[in-house]
Formats: C-alpha cells, sequence, structure tokens
C-alpha cells in the first residue's frame, strides 16, 4: 500500500514487503523492513552474482519468509482461465491496460515508443 525511500524506514515492520528494483542493497532493505511473520517477495531480478546477507536466526525465530516471484510465477493452465473468468465478470479491465492499437506495418514506430517509454502496453493489430 505504499512505497518508501530507504532513509524514511526507520525500524518499519511491514507484512509484505515487495522487492521490485533487482538492486542488491534494496533487497536488504526489504528483508530488514519485513515484521515478524512476515513475507518478503523479490520480483526484481539481480545481476549474476548478487548476493545479500540474511541472518537465519532473524528469518526462522521471526517466523518470516522470503520469495521469489518471477514474471508472476503464474501456472497458465491454473491461472488464465482464472484471469478470463475475472475479465468477463468485468473485475480485470485489462483494456485499461492498453496504451496503444498498432498495425504490424508500424512495428518500429511501437518499438521506438516502448524506447521513449511513452506507453506501457501495445497491441499489434495485423488487420
Amino acid at each position: 500500500t505504499a512505497a518508501l525511500d530507504p532513509s524514511d524506514i526507520g525500524d518499519l515492520g511491514v507484512d509484505v514487503a515487495i522487492e521490485a528494483a533487482g538492486a542488491g542493497p534494496a533487497v536488504s532493505t526489504a528483508i530488514a523492513i519485513t515484521a515478524p511473520g512476515g513475507r518478503t517477495v523479490l520480483a526484481g531480478l539481480t545481476r549474476p552474482g548478487v548476493t545479500v546477507p540474511i541472518s537465519p536466526l532473524d528469518l526462522v525465530g521471526g517466523g518470516r519468509r522470503i520469495i521469489g516471484c518471477y514474471l508472476g510465477s503464474s501456472v497458465p493452465a491454473r491461472d488464465i482461465p482464472k484471469f478470463v473468468e475475472l475479465w468477463e465478470q468485468g473485475k480485470l479491465p485489462v483494456e485499461k491496460l492498453i496504451s496503444n492499437r498498432i498495425g504490424l506495418e508500424r512495428i518500429n514506430e511501437a518499438i521506438d515508443s516502448l524506447a521513449r517509454a511513452s506507453v506501457l502496453r501495445q497491441v499489434i493489430t495485423l488487420a
């Protein structure tokens, strides 16, 4: 429910800390601010060879969990039917995620828009 600057954290303990930057110091901070019984979700991909110190005593003694989430960690056979059901019920408005629809003949323009970060999601149409 909040994005925090590491300098503003203090002794904060959160139920769920999500690290999405893929930076060693951010991973360490996320683990450090996870409260006893809480969960740290690592979604950012670090460079190969990056390690962070973890205290087994804090992890086990506090009943904390660290989990990885790669590309949403979905199971397509299970999740896609559920997503379709939510979409059909109007609870997952995926249309709002589309920044632009663009014809295949304008694919280079679409790639340039992504490189400039001027769009979020584009749908390439064949017609």
